[in-house]
């Protein structure tokens, strides 16, 4: 294990037993993720990149190999609160205000009142939703939902933050200025954050690591370490050393399909 390893896996197998048969989800998946990082997982539909995520919050398990989160088992890490997740639809309770949705896990986690208060006013600020702590889910848009969303993952100050394309079902300018609002937010923070995305874009853009995954049974294809600086704006997409790495991302998808 490295040394600075928050997340490691080896060997990794994940198979589904189905009323049709097995299905092999995962396949020999091996990765390490360091303290800090933000890591990419990108592949096709069904190549097991949200299922990845689930095993490392252990709301999978996986059937060969080793997981270990934080130093502990997956199982260990959630019990213990060792990340937030964030889910591809925002999720909020439309009976509950935006501070009373991110106030939730604070107060099943027995949080003392002034403590909630003080930490829901926080991460409002860090995703930019000050003043809207009284509004109700269907008072904001989708991408101010998935902000509230985020912030409620981050209310109880977690090292880990697992995001499951967050931003997938938000239109292109929304979804450009949301990358660039994490990008800030992590830099704020330094969460090790892991990110599931179908976009070339979108894992270039933010990533310090993308990890390309083949068609189901999943495998790792190529793991690239971004040679981008950490201050992205967003036309850094049109620079040559964005477009090779985007080249290469493309080029470990195709090679995964060749090889199916």
């Amino acid at each position: 294990m490295t040394s600075n390893a928050v997340i490691q896996a080896k060997n990794l197998d994940l198979t589904f037993q189905t009323n049709d048969g097995p299905v092999h989800a995962l396949k020999d998946v091996s990765l390490d993720v360091e303290a800090g990082d933000f890591v990419s997982f990108i592949g096709p539909s069904g190549c097991g990149k949200t299922t990845f995520l689930r095993c490392i919050a252990g709301l999978e398990n996986a059937t060969g190999g080793t997981l270990s989160v934080n130093g502990m088992t997956p199982d260990e890490a959630r019990r213990n609160r060792a990340y937030g997740y964030v889910f591809q639809a925002a999720g909020l309770y439309p009976w509950r205000t935006i501070g009373g949705n991110i106030r939730l896990p604070l107060e099943i986690m027995g949080y003392a009142k002034s403590d909630q208060e003080t930490r829901v006013r926080e991460v409002m600020d860090l995703v930019d939703l000050k003043g809207f702590e009284k509004k109700y889910p269907w008072q904001l848009s989708g991408g101010m939902q998935q902000r509230a969303s985020i912030a409620r993952a981050l209310a109880f100050d977690a090292d880990i933050l697992l995001m499951d394309e967050p931003f997938g079902a938000l239109d292109e300018i929304v979804r450009d200025h949301l990358n660039e609002q994490l990008l800030a937010l992590w830099a704020r923070t330094n969460k090790t954050i892991g990110f599931v995305t179908h976009s070339i874009p979108e894992a270039v853009y933010l990533s310090t690591k993308i990890v390309v995954m083949s068609p189901r049974p999943g495998r790792i294809t190529d793991v690239i370490d971004s040679p981008l600086p950490k201050e992205r704006p967003l036309d850094i997409r049109d620079t040559p050393e964005f477009i090779e790495v985007a080249h290469r991302v493309r080029d470990g998808l195709r090679a995964g399909h060749l090889d199916d």
